[in-house]
């Protein structure tokens, strides 16, 4: 049974909700689902505005037919070739052979990649700029490289100022009823889910983000409708302004994130006293984190959001920790930036992990380090609890500054 909300008087939401999903692209751990964004247009020509997951083609199928209510189907709209957003792409066409796939070059090419029909024989090709006329309404097409693939475009209609940003402004979970961002609490429900969709999917590219923003800028927009999450129609700044920080690498908050790897609890013990004494500091902003009970795709935000950052691990076969190393891997993964970082090692016979974990940041853009790298021998004495202790005094020492 089809099941559509009403954005404006001839404009409709079409997608879908997974609320099963656990892992998103086999990698990223989700908890509240996901919804996958597609849009109708009713007009002179009929639109559909990208497609959606195999996991809920079905009821997006049910979606395309009741609003049809036996009329074809003119255009389909890609913007992105993802298969989260194109996988009902072949079945859709094969449905409606009458309709035309829009996109440009770099779109038509990779859609030949997934499909079996003729793409040369559907396609209507569009390049930035170009217009397409479908009776009241009117798309322009704006290229969006690499955020997140490069073939990536935004459309924008004009005459009620739509920005169909493909993944920008996406976040993970599923709908909760209402589809529009203003039903939601921003800093409770938009924003944690924003910033970890945007570290792990499109962190890495935060040069092509801006560069789309400063696009965006120039459009009067009255709504933008993201490939995931929710319809956003008011108080634009908060939304653009939390995506020109993540794209230029700029901390959210001023604070220690500590981040700890300890097979038998020494070296969680060495993580624990520092964030007491940097609390004795005058340091009110802290987040501690266990990289043995936490996935990394759940580190990387936070490592994004703190101005400071403190790597605790254990030597392990003279390397890092595997799980910090887990860690440390995504965040090179990913481009992270811009941090003040300081060091605790520890180890039994041969503490090492501290000068691999300080090559490892060298090779990243901006970072600064704070302190000298505490030591800790099987467990806290007197002699590393006092490393510690200044360690504590130079951080926050920075973060009060």
């Amino acid at each position: 049974m089809h099941c559509v909300y009403k954005v404006t008087d001839n404009m409709y939401w079409i997608g879908g909700n997974d609320r099963k999903i656990r892992v998103f692209e086999g990698a990223i751990p989700v908890y509240d689902g996901m919804a996958y964004n597609s849009f109708f247009i009713d007009d002179e020509k009929t639109v559909v505005l990208d497609t959606v997951d195999e996991a809920v083609s079905k009821v997006f199928y049910e979606n395309i037919d009741y609003l049809l209510a036996g009329r074809g189907l003119d255009y389909v709209i890609v913007n992105h070739v993802e298969p989260d957003h194109s996988a009902s792409l072949e079945d859709l066409i094969l449905r409606h052979p009458e309709a035309k796939v829009v996109g440009t070059n770099k779109i038509k090419a990779m859609v030949k990649q997934y499909v079996s029909w003729d793409v040369d024989e559907v396609f209507y090709d569009v390049k930035e700029g170009a217009q397409l006329c479908t009776g009241a309404h009117t798309f322009t097409f704006v290229n969006a490289p690499m955020v997140h693939w490069p073939e990536v475009m935004m459309t924008y209609e004009i005459s009620t100022g739509t920005l169909f940003s493909a993944d920008a402004f996406g976040i993970f979970g599923a709908h909760n009823g209402n589809i529009f961002a203003d039903k939601y609490d921003f800093d409770l429900e938009w924003l944690p889910s924003a910033r970890k969709y945007y570290m792990t999917i499109v962190g890495k590219y935060g040069k092509f983000t801006e560069a789309i923003l400063a696009k965006a800028a120039g459009l009067p927009i009255n709504m933008i409708c993201p490939l995931h999450g929710y319809i956003i129609r008011k108080d634009f700044d908060k939304y653009i302004n939390a995506y020109h920080t993540w794209a230029r690498y700029e901390a959210e908050e001023t604070g220690v994130l500590i981040l700890y790897a300890s097979p038998y609890g020494n070296t969680k013990n060495a993580a624990e006293i520092l964030a007491c004494e940097l609390a004795e500091n005058g340091v009110d902003r802290m987040k501690l984190i266990d990289v043995s009970a936490t996935d990394p795709m759940d580190i990387l935000p936070e490592v994004f959001r703190f101005s400071h950052l403190v790597i605790a691990s254990t030597t392990y076969n003279a390397e890092i920790f595997v799980k910090m190393e887990a860690a440390l891997f995504e965040m090179k993964s990913m481009g992270v930036q811009n941090k003040k970082v300081s060091i605790i090692q520890s180890g039994s016979w041969n503490p090492a992990s501290g000068k691999l974990i300080r090559e490892f940041f060298e090779g990243l853009k901006g970072i600064e380090f704070v302190g000298e790298v505490a030591t800790v021998r099987s467990s806290v004495k007197q002699d590393s609890a006092e490393q510690i202790a200044a360690l504590a005094r130079e951080i926050a020492a920075s973060v009060n500054a």
